[in-house]
């Protein structure tokens, strides 16, 4: 067997996507599952069954754990030993951040402090990779680049500019092998419901379904969408890396959410006029006007590219939804050209 990899929010898009990833490498995966009242391991199901939920000799293993438990974490830490930890676990949604500040920063924020102080703690050569997000750029004007000055504008993106400066501080005081990630909006059919791109591409299948309404808020703010099943080659590449650095991850390509609306109905022969409605319930206190990536570095240091245009995203994204609704995505969709 390999390596040994921790990931803590190994349930949502991107830890699914991760985990097979190491698991593809010969990796011994563990993951961090927080303990709630209904289970959502939908993603990471399949991973269960084929390589085994624990005991001697599983490849894939599940503990409970949270970031705001730093005795749980320093458990974690000393019995497992990994050899790289993938932070992922985070309160991720903008929108939601303004209504939950405090908890959004004791998980993003301060959770991060509790992970590396537990890997400092346990005296570990451990490996660590912190996501932090193009959110933390604001309106530092496009494109982005590792020396782009930060403005965040949301409490979620205040507390990713804390575990990114948390994350350097462990590399440069304590030498902890430490990452830090900064990806732009990485989508997926994995991705959580209630984020854009889902919202559209569920809509559209309620439109054709239904001719149900889609009802959104800014439709100007512009965003750099790549695959996350890319996204996550960037993680696992930057911890192979002889050197720990600062990376940012992107297409280098930016559209609005009307773009997004154009693409996504179009597939589906619609005209999105008909069918979106604009609520002002969605609309941030304060925006973030224009994301976009310039991802060089990556691409000299790591050799790391995008290999998913966004039409094949947004069509594969397409055919879950449309399939979940029960429509056959090969009689709805415009052929490819």
């Amino acid at each position: 067997m390999g390596k040994t990899a921790l990931i803590t929010g190994i349930t949502g898009q991107d830890g699914s996507y991760l985990a097979e990833l190491l698991l593809e490498k010969d990796y011994a995966v563990h993951g961090v599952v927080r303990r709630t009242s209904s289970l959502n391991r939908s993603r990471i199901e399949h991973l269960r069954r084929s390589h085994g939920a624990g005991g001697k000799g599983a490849r894939f293993t599940l503990h409970y754990g949270d970031l705001t438990d730093s005795g749980n974490l320093n458990r974690l830490m000393r019995t497992i030993r990994p050899d790289e930890v993938y932070n992922l676990a985070a309160q991720s949604h903008v929108h939601i951040s303004f209504e939950q500040p405090e908890y959004t920063g004791d998980v993003d924020a301060l959770g991060t402090t509790r992970l590396v102080e537990a890997i400092r703690t346990a005296e570990l050569s451990t490996r660590f990779y912190q996501a932090s997000s193009s959110e933390m750029f604001g309106t530092s004007p496009p494109p982005q680049n590792e020396s782009s000055p930060f403005h965040p504008r949301s409490p979620y993106a205040v507390a990713k500019v804390y575990s990114f400066w948390m994350t350097t501080n462990y590399r440069e005081a304590h030498g902890l092998f430490a990452c830090n990630g900064i990806l732009f909006n990485h989508e997926s059919p994995r991705r959580g419901e209630n984020f854009v791109t889902r919202k559209v591409t569920r809509g559209v299948a309620s439109a054709v379904a239904q001719g149900t309404k889609l009802r959104l808020g800014n439709l100007d703010a512009r965003r750099d969408w790549g695959h996350a099943r890319d996204y996550v080659q960037s993680m696992w590449l930057m911890l192979q890396h002889d050197t720990p650095d600062d990376y940012v991850i992107g297409t280098g390509t930016s559209r609005s959410v009307r773009d997004l609306l154009e693409v996504a109905f179009g597939m589906a022969r619609l005209d999105w006029r008909e069918f979106v409605e604009i609520d002002p319930s969605f609309t941030r206190p304060a925006e973030v006007p224009d994301l976009v990536a310039d991802a060089r570095k990556a691409r000299d240091q790591l050799g790391w590219r995008p290999t998913t245009s966004f039409e094949d995203m947004i069509r594969e994204m397409l055919e879950t939804d449309l399939a979940a609704a029960g429509l056959d995505p090969a009689a709805v969709l415009a052929p490819r050209t």
